[in-house]
């Protein structure tokens, strides 16, 4: 099956159908194939389930298909007033009625049962090992362990900065084959671990989605809804927001890394000294130097996708060199903007007290704003209130 893929890639290639770039990636283990055709390979029960539904499905209506048409063209055919047919008088038949009723209601049942036995197991989310809240941002997923092994953590998924940099430059030639769907921070979860998603959304509604796991949840801001998968294979799978929540939308993806047990919990212990590192008072007061090299960590890796590393800015969202209201010697109007978003700009309150001082503080000192100012992590928590 692959093998014809691929010559059919490079016949619709030699006809022009397709560009070069279309077929310059390869399959990515995990996510999306070049010119796939059929779902992606399950690896979770519930994904098996849900492509053998596919297929029972479409081989049932194909069949009912051909054999009505086949009826019916045959009828018009054998029964042609040109051979000498000629039409039967009748107004009713009680057994017509009753087999054209008793025909389609069994084969309703029985699509019927084993669609329901996978919606049904799809939504059972009791009695999970780990659970684990996904909160759409515009546009970026925040994850909370809430209750299992790792509870307690928590962090930003967002689109790795590279590759919307390819991207605002176009994409020309050959690019990586997670294209877009690498982030800085993936999901990890055990193998053969029943994880269950709660999914919400901060500002406009999303969906978290990974098709290998045949999983999709929507994410609706002041709801919460569940869904649950547990993978029999290691490695990384990916999925994207499945609803289409605003001009980044496309630059939303989701990371799955499922690890063995004894790795994830080495990987859980590990994130837990980090966070403990990064436990901050927010009455502390920072020197310049230290806070703004903090900043630019922050900056890279949640700003610089959209104002760019140079702080030029792009399309919607304006630079920030220069720009008057980072430069402002009153500090709190930059810091209302970054807390709660303006036009384009979504809010960042799920970043800490210290990190939001230290982005701010590093643009009010970066490129040619050369302010001198500083604003500490205990006025972001004024601001808060």
């Amino acid at each position: 099956m692959k093998s014809i893929s691929n010559k059919l890639a490079s016949l619709l290639c030699a006809l022009g159908v397709f560009s070069p770039l279309a077929h310059a990636t390869n399959d990515l283990p995990g996510g999306p194939a070049v010119l796939q055709l059929n779902l992606h390979p399950a690896v979770t029960r519930i994904a098996s389930e849900v492509a053998w539904l596919h297929w029972f499905m479409l081989i049932t209506c194909i069949v009912i298909f051909i054999a009505v048409f086949a009826v019916m063209f045959y009828s018009i055919w054998k029964h042609r007033k040109s051979v000498g047919a000629k039409p039967a008088n009748f107004h009713e038949s009680v057994t017509v009625e009753v087999v054209w009723t008793i025909i389609p209601f069994l084969i309703v049942i029985g699509m019927a049962l084993p669609a329901t036995k996978v919606l049904v197991a799809s939504k059972d989310t009791s009695n999970a090992d780990l659970t684990i809240k996904a909160t759409g941002y515009q546009w970026k997923w925040g994850y909370d362990y809430i209750k299992g092994e790792g509870e307690g953590m928590s962090f930003l998924s967002t689109l790795d900065s590279t590759h919307r940099a390819m991207s605002n430059a176009g994409a020309k030639g050959d690019v990586p084959d997670d294209y877009l769907l690498k982030v800085d921070n993936p999901l990890v979860v055990p193998v053969n671990k029943k994880v269950r998603i709660i999914t919400t959304a901060n500002d406009v509604i999303h969906a978290w989605g990974v098709p290998a796991f045949g999983v999709k949840q929507d994410a609706i801001p002041g709801f919460v809804r569940d869904t649950w998968f547990r993978s029999e294979k290691t490695g990384d799978f990916y999925g994207q927001c499945y609803e289409l929540c605003g001009k980044e939308h496309a630059y939303m993806p989701i990371h799955v890394k499922v690890l063995s047990q004894q790795d994830y919990t080495a990987w859980v212990a590990d994130q837990q000294k980090k966070m403990a590192a990064k436990l901050d008072d927010p009455k502390k007061v920072w020197a310049l130097p230290e806070i703004t090299a903090r900043g630019e960590k922050v900056y890279a890796a949640n700003c610089a996708a959209c104002h760019q590393a140079n702080g030029k800015g792009v399309a919607a969202f304006p630079p920030l060199d220069g720009a008057a209201i980072v430069q402002d010697a009153d500090k709190s109007k930059q810091i209302q903007v970054v807390l709660n978003g303006r036009n384009a700009m979504p809010a960042w309150k799920q970043l800490s007290d210290t990190d939001l001082a230290a982005v701010i503080s590093y643009t009010k000192n970066n490129w040619s704003n050369k302010t001198g100012q500083i604003v500490q992590p205990a006025d972001v928590l004024a601001a808060r209130k």
